[in-house]
């Protein structure tokens, strides 16, 4: 196919056209031979010349968190049995659709649609996340553009699912916002053949929020498909986004102590002032993915195999503001300082190119082999070379990066286990071993251990940077950081818990340089800049979970624990991350109405929380104050009418029960009561 011979070649627009002409029409090919081809009951899916793990399958196959059984019920609400309906996500874990009323779906209903704990979301939806979790992020293995804040619903390749499924099936998401707007996500998927399915989604999200310029409006779109040949010798899976997320900045609030008291007028809090109130950021992107593979021999238990990932991405992120000097608070100077113009726009083009090829033997007896080249070639870039004071800041980064590497999997019984070795060519000194080992005791018990040492470039965006402000403009070569850790973690029907231990050294991160405070104790400005931190740096995390019942009632508890050794308050996190819910569970109307309620209590101690700053679409470490040790007790009703479920909620109802002291970052105030709505529909056509 065309793409084996793109690794080397620059691409230009016009050639990227003609190669998405091509890669769709090959699409649209495989679609009309299997148009008419009769949809047949899938017995075993094929991924990389493997059997999908069904371990996740197992666990988690319609199982309500002890509230609902619904293995009878969910016949009746699709066309097909349920555990027909697949979702293979992309380290290849296949789990059945699931339409149960649990806590699981309850705790992701929001805007990540995800289980949000540990992270910290700000005010409004659509806006960036604290984390609290550290050992909840994944580490890199290549740099990447950077601007981490504004990312955390931008989908990412490993976001991208993949589905199977007897007859189309469509999921939609509703939940209210703040104020002005709303999040509505819908996805259809479908198989014109038990071979090849597509699906197609789009999410979008608008809150004006309820503070001075803190609109949000975002979007994603997914289009996809998978296939595999009737001879099971080739594989393809195939994604195309498209990305933005635009968020009006006003750089937290200006008096802390009108907050915290909260009397009128600032209990409307439109009336606090902000720093900013015509900053404006927007990532956006695109992003076509390919991952295919051809088994050379016809033989099932001994197969060779090519292999071949295609990623082209193009984003940028944009900070803008018509003026400089407006806003802010009277008499103080500049919160970034000086500026060379008055009308700042920053712009930070990304252009990402990777291609993987390899060859793969796999054995029913001896496991999978597979040795692989990566070639990534990104260009980082601005619109011209700045001089300031005398110093010579370029206007891009650009490199070729080759890695190669080999990887091994066993998947046998109840043992699965994986080894993976990379390595740069070149002076770029990248490299990578990952080792995981699960053992699956039956369907209730699980164990795994996991081990990595990285030693990677930095992130671009602490390499370069160019703005209109004065102080935010650097280039610098720092070392690679390395990291190595150590995870643990084991599923019982007693107790789930986890454990990563990480010994991280030359750790970069952002600090203000700026040294004058106001009268609470808060820097005047900000002159953030990217700072390597020449000690070593260890990290301990435990996880625990218990979900404990007595009749109908449940006590959901989720602790986690943070330990930090280091000589500087570099890597900064809570020590006690808590979340307890206990509800109640009953069904109604010959069990057609399905019945929960309950109240929720989210818990951190305090700690040097670390701020954000748009200008530079990232967290910076502070030291000044203290953010958490407050409460937020939410209480909730769910519903669910056959494939419908309702969702209900009383957000943050003692909010000025316990005092207005609850901040998501140390100038942005966390979320005030609110009522929630929220629903999300199954249909099985």
């Amino acid at each position: 196919m065309a793409f084996f011979i793109l690794f080397k070649n620059k691409i230009t627009f016009v050639q990227m056209n003609l190669f998405m002409r091509k890669y769709f029409s090959i699409v649209l090919v495989l679609v009309s031979l299997n148009m008419f081809a009769q949809i047949k009951q899938r017995s075993s899916v094929l991924d990389n010349g493997n059997r999908l793990s069904t371990e996740q399958n197992q666990m988690n196959s319609n199982k309500d968190d002890k509230g609902f059984d619904d293995k009878k019920s969910v016949a009746k609400d699709s066309v097909a049995p349920i555990a027909d309906y697949k979702i293979i996500s992309f380290q290849n874990d296949t789990i059945s659709v699931d339409t149960t009323l649990s806590l699981k779906k309850y705790y992701a209903m929001n805007y990540l649609r995800k289980d949000e704990f540990g992270l910290l979301p700000f005010a409004n939806e659509g806006q960036t996340y604290n984390v609290l979790n550290y050992g909840g992020r994944k580490n890199n293995v290549l740099p990447s553009m950077g601007f981490t804040a504004k990312q955390f619903n931008y989908l990412q390749v490993e976001d991208i699912n993949y589905y199977s499924a007897p007859t189309p099936y469509t999921d939609l998401f509703y939940r209210s916002v703040s104020k002005q707007g709303q999040i509505l996500d819908a996805f259809v998927t479908l198989n014109t053949s038990e071979n090849l399915n597509f699906f197609v989604g789009y999410k979008g999200m608008r809150s004006l929020g309820k503070y001075i310029n803190q609109l949000s409006s975002t979007g994603n779109f997914k289009l996809g498909s998978s296939y595999i040949s009737d001879n099971k010798r080739y594989f393809l899976r195939t994604h195309l986004v498209v990305q933005d997320i635009m968020n009006q900045e006003n750089g937290g609030i200006t008096d802390l102590a009108n907050f915290e008291s909260s009397e009128a007028p600032y209990d409307k809090r439109d009336q606090l002032n902000v720093y900013f109130r015509d900053v404006e950021t927007m990532l956006k992107g695109k992003r076509l993915f390919v991952n295919h593979q051809y088994q050379l021999n016809s033989s099932k238990s001994n197969g060779i195999l090519l292999t071949h990932e295609f990623i082209y991405e193009d984003k940028f992120f944009n900070y803008s503001q018509p003026a400089a000097n407006a806003g802010g608070i009277v008499g103080e100077p500049l919160r970034f300082g000086d500026y060379f113009k008055s009308e700042i726009d920053n712009k930070t083009r990304y252009f990402q190119l990777n291609n993987k090829v390899g060859a793969a033997y796999q054995s029913e007896l001896l496991g999978r082999f597979e040795f692989f080249t990566e070639f990534l070639k990104y260009n980082y870039s601005y619109r011209s070379i700045a001089i300031i004071d005398d110093k010579l800041i370029p206007n891009r980064l650009e490199k070729n990066i080759t890695l190669v590497g080999g990887k091994y999997t066993y998947h046998k019984n109840q043992w699965k286990g994986t080894l993976l070795v990379s390595n740069s060519l070149g002076d770029d000194d990248t490299s990578n071993i990952e080792a995981d080992l699960r053992y699956h005791w039956n369907s209730q018990v699980q164990i795994d251990f996991g081990f990595q040492k990285l030693n990677k470039n930095p992130d671009l965006n602490y390499q370069l940077y160019q703005s209109d402000y004065v102080n935010y403009n650097w280039y610098n070569e720092f070392n690679n950081e390395k990291i190595t850790q150590f995870t643990a973690s084991a599923t019982t029907p007693w107790l789930n818990i986890s454990a990563k231990y990480e010994i991280i050294n030359d750790k970069i991160y952002f600090s203000n340089t700026a040294t004058a405070l106001n009268a609470e104790g808060m820097p005047k400005q900000l002159f953030i800049k990217p700072t390597q931190y020449d000690g070593t740096i260890n990290y301990l995390s435990v996880q625990a979970n218990k979900d404990l019942h007595i009749g109908k009632w449940g006590f959901d508890n989720t602790i986690l624990y943070q330990k930090v050794d280091q000589s500087s308050n570099v890597l900064n996190v809570p020590e006690i991350v808590l979340r307890s819910t206990l509800y109640y569970t009953d069904a109604f109307f010959d069990k057609a109405l399905k019945f929960q309620t309950g109240v929720t209590v989210n818990y951190f101690s305090s700690y040097y929380g670390n701020d954000y700053n748009p200008l530079i679409g990232d967290f910076y470490v502070q030291d000044q104050r203290k953010i958490g040790n407050y409460p937020v007790i939410d209480y909730f009703i769910n519903l669910k009418v056959r494939t419908a479920r309702i969702y209900l909620k009383a957000e943050h109802f003692n909010s000025s029960m316990t005092g207005y002291n609850f901040y998501s970052a140390p100038n942005y105030p966390y979320r005030d009561f609110m009522i929630r709505f929220g629903l999300v529909w199954n249909f099985f056509t």
